[in-house]
Formats: C-alpha cells, structure tokens, sequence
C-alpha cells in the first residue's frame, strides 16, 4: 500500500471516530440535558446530527455513499413515472388478478378438504 493510501485511511479511521463520538454526543447529551425543553433538545440532536454526517462525508466510504445518492437523484429524474389511466388499469388488473388466485386456491383447498374428509372418514 502506498503512503498516501495509508494516510488516506488513517484519516478516514480518524473521520469515523470523529463522526462516531458527535453521534454519542448527541445521544448523550439529549439524555443528560432532559430537565431542558423537548424543542431546544430536538434541535441540539439534530444539528450534531447533521454535523456528524458532515465529518462522516469526507471518508472513503461516506464519499462513496454520498456520490452514489447525487447518481440515484439523477436516474430517478430520468424515470418516466406512469399517468393516472395507466396507473388505474394497472391496478385493476393486479386485483383482478389476485381475485382469480384467491378463487382458484380456495377451490383447491375446498376439493382436498373434501378429500381428505372422505379418505380418514
């Protein structure tokens, strides 16, 4: 491995153990400022919350993560999502569908309820 690829993953260990305590800190902090109201308490957790998230964007695998969600915001802006007539025929054939499967097991299970009382009697 090369320097700078082990510097680059002591710093992202570092970045993970930064990231890691602001959580706990946000967790922890909640806990023991409890006699403080539920608004400022909610806000606190949530800003060291979103600062952790921010330290935990700069690791290797927070990069990744984060360049794999601006891809997936563009695929989905290329999906051609389906009109309401579309949608309503769709979903008309989906219960149709299950209506004729939930007839034919029910008359299976009928016929080998039949069976079966007619075999043991």
């Amino acid at each position: 491995m090369s320097q700078e690829g082990n510097n680059t993953n002591i710093q992202s260990k570092a970045l993970w153990v930064l990231g890691l305590s602001l959580i706990s800190l946000a967790v922890w902090g909640n806990s023991y400022f409890s006699q403080v109201g539920l608004l400022y308490r909610v806000l606190g957790v949530i800003t060291v919350l979103l600062l952790s998230m921010f330290v935990l964007k700069f690791t290797i695998f927070g990069s990744q993560t984060y360049n794999l969600l601006i891809q997936s915001t563009t695929e989905i802006r290329k999906v051609i999502w389906p009109n309401r007539t579309e949608t309503t025929q769709t979903t008309l054939i989906v219960t149709a569908a299950v209506l004729v499967a939930s007839l034919i097991l029910w008359g299976l299970d009928s016929l080998f309820s039949f069976l079966v009382k007619l075999i043991l009697g």
